[in-house]
């Protein structure tokens, strides 16, 4: 596949705005910063931070398995998610395939880039309807989003309907992997150089707890990643970010730690809500959540906010009508959120 046949021209012929620190790298003396019209007074933040991340991408690559000009960092996953519609859709022109309901993103950065959307229902098992996809599939159509585990509905969706539509979709395949670590499936980063049209987005905001520095990833090839690159702010990861990263990636085994717990606060909650009368389904999930069905979404939701739970409601979504959106919380939330919903009558 010729992935640049696939970028829009105007990116291409784009010249990237240069920073001079990256042209500084190959210098092992100290130097004297007086190119970025910075304060010169030492506060620990008076510098613009790394442009390219080095560190944090070196230590992500690592723990990814790839390879270091393989990654992007965005600020948060919302933001490569953007970069990709600006490289790869013309607007008003090109077209971008949904599978709802999925994560609300996409149709809005869709929107905001003037890009058409062509939706295709997920099955009643939240799986790919891969004969309709294909069906809708023109010569304009740039992208396809595939959420795996989804959000709202918490599944994983199948390898094999996976591999159908990336070998058969002529132009770039996102994997959204927002919450791959709470799931028992391999990732796609493992794949990356069977197919050259795939992007696996990634996140630190879920698994890793990171959720208030705003930090996300992407992973594909070096080809892609440098189109990227070349379109991103220079300094959209700031340095409190690339610390707080950094430190937290250094405890790995407290980051896994905290997903086995939520992963068996999930195997409790689904346990307990069993016998809930007013639940009357619970779907599979793979993520730190889980999608429930009740009799009443609507009134259910407002008993919960009137307990001071919060969840999602779902009610609205296709193919989720009555349908509350459960986040595993600690032990003690938990089995708060379970008293509550057994209380209700």
């Amino acid at each position: 596949m010729n992935i640049q046949k696939l970028i829009r021209p105007n990116i291409l012929k784009l010249k990237p705005y240069a920073s001079a620190r990256d042209e500084y790298k190959e210098f092992t003396a100290a130097l004297t910063f007086l190119d970025a019209n910075e304060n010169p007074f030492e506060t620990g933040l008076n510098r613009y931070p790394d442009p390219q991340q080095v560190l944090l991408k070196t230590r992500l690559a690592e723990i990814k398995g790839c390879n270091y000009n393989q990654l992007i960092l965005g600020n948060g996953s919302d933001e490569i998610l953007d970069l990709i519609f600006r490289t790869f859709c013309e607007p008003e022109k090109e077209n971008v395939i949904l599978l709802p309901p999925t994560y609300g993103m996409y149709e809005v950065l869709a929107n905001l880039n003037n890009v058409e959307i062509i939706k295709v229902p997920l099955t009643t098992d939240f799986q790919p309807d891969i004969s309709s996809i294909l069906e809708v599939i023109n010569s304009q159509s740039k992208i396809l989003f595939l959420c795996s585990p989804n959000n709202p509905t918490a599944n994983s969706i199948k390898k094999e309907s996976i591999e159908v539509l990336i070998e058969n979709f002529k132009g770039i395949v996102v994997i959204d992997e927002a919450y791959i670590d709470f799931s028992e499936f391999e990732s796609w980063v493992s794949r990356l150089d069977e197919f050259p049209n795939l992007i696996v987005i990634q996140t630190l905001s879920k698994a890793y707890g990171l959720a208030g520095v705003r930090l996300g990833l992407a992973i594909a090839s070096e080809e892609i990643i440098t189109v990227l690159n070349s379109i991103k702010p220079p300094y959209n990861i700031n340095q409190l970010t690339q610390e707080t990263a950094l430190k937290r990636l250094a405890n790995l085994d407290l980051v896994k730690n905290q997903i086995n717990v939520i992963k068996q606060e999930r195997f409790r909650v689904i346990s307990e809500i069993k016998s809930i009368k007013i639940i009357h389904k619970i779907y599979p999930s793979d993520a730190n959540f889980i999608l429930v069905k009740v009799d009443d979404a609507n009134k259910r939701y407002q008993q919960l906010i009137n307990q001071e739970i919060v969840v999602r409601n779902r009610n609205k979504e296709p193919l989720c009508e009555n349908c509350l959106r459960l986040t595993i919380g600690t032990p003690e939330e938990n089995t708060k959120l379970l008293t509550v919903l057994k209380s209700l009558i």
